[in-house]
């Protein structure tokens, strides 16, 4: 009777693991590779409601620690570094987060009205939660753009399932590539320094102008329209320096605040109608409610003055 050779556990697994390498080639993708901290890192970033929370950072951080930290977070949830699921989605998140913050007109108007100020100045649709910070920026940058925009470099992205991969395409004319891309640019901003130059010679050859709406370390002393009495603020030797033009200034000052603060209620009831419209298009009872509600104190203040005149 033959002796039974009992198979080695090593043999065995080494069958099995050439199966499954057999099987890949067949497929001619490998499953991606991933570990346990990076799928925790994307599941937190899409949890993330807030800009700040994705990014990690304080609503006070400096424009230098914000890009700073996206640096940071561009490298670790990058597709071609995190292959766990949803790193695409992350991705996107981060990079929506840091192109409102670093902005500083988006980032007021996030801080102060929150993402529905955002959205309606760039035309997105309402949305809420995660879907705001990822899916509505699919459409504005790529992978490769948000990558580029601090890690320069040739890289195409070629999207496999669900992954992104990056395959480097350096070539002996990446580098003429370079150079005639910096030159180009420079010859675009050169005009632009040209005219900052021009302004800043100019400047030395034009007088201050006599008031300011606002006050200022060289505008420190504050004045009142004998008419309306609106502030204006001054230089130490405005009376004797415009003496007998005093009333002619006065009107400029009023003139001036009036269009200010008119230029400031168009703002206003242009936001409170923008939210009120998609709000009924969505037919969003709470959000309609909320726009309603919104004040309008430069146009409060343009009707007193308008009030005061008659």
């Amino acid at each position: 009777m033959p002796v039974q050779v009992p198979k080695s556990p090593s043999l065995t697994k080494r069958k099995v693991n050439q199966d499954v390498n057999s099987n890949d080639a067949k497929e001619g993708e490998k499953p991606p590779v991933y570990t346990e901290e990076q799928k925790q890192a994307v599941d937190r970033v899409r949890k993330c409601n807030d800009y700040y929370e994705i990014l990690g950072v304080s609503k006070d951080v400096s424009e230098a620690d914000l890009r700073k930290q996206y640096k940071k977070l561009a490298l670790q949830f990058h597709p071609d570094k995190n292959k766990a699921p949803g790193s695409v989605e992350a991705f996107k998140a981060i990079g929506n987060a840091f192109a409102v913050l670093s902005d500083p007109v988006k980032r007021k108007k996030y801080d102060t009205y929150g993402l529905d100020a955002v959205n309606a100045t760039e035309n997105h649709p309402f949305r809420q939660g995660y879907a705001a910070y990822g899916s509505s920026f699919e459409g504005d940058i790529s992978p490769e753009e948000l990558y580029n925009m601090f890690f320069q470099g040739h890289h195409t992205f070629v999207r496999r399932g669900s992954q992104w991969q990056r395959y480097y395409t350096r070539t002996a004319h990446a580098h003429v590539y370079q150079e005639e891309h910096s030159r180009s640019t420079l010859m675009q901003i050169l005009p632009l320094v040209i005219i900052v130059m021009v302004s800043m010679f100019s400047s030395f050859f034009v007088a201050d102008p006599p008031y300011s709406l606002h006050k200022t370390m060289k505008y420190s002393h504050e004045q009142r329209t004998s008419n309306l009495d609106i502030p204006y603020y001054v230089k130490e030797n405005f009376l004797n320096e415009y003496k007998g033009r005093i009333s002619h200034i006065e009107k400029n000052v009023e003139e001036d605040y009036i269009v200010t603060v008119r230029t400031s209620c168009f703002r206003e009831r242009n936001y409170k109608e923008n939210m009120i419209f998609r709000a009924k298009h969505f037919k969003d009872i709470t959000l309609e409610t909320k726009a309603r509600e919104l004040r309008t104190p430069s146009c409060d203040m343009l009707n007193d003055l308008y009030n005061s005149l008659n």
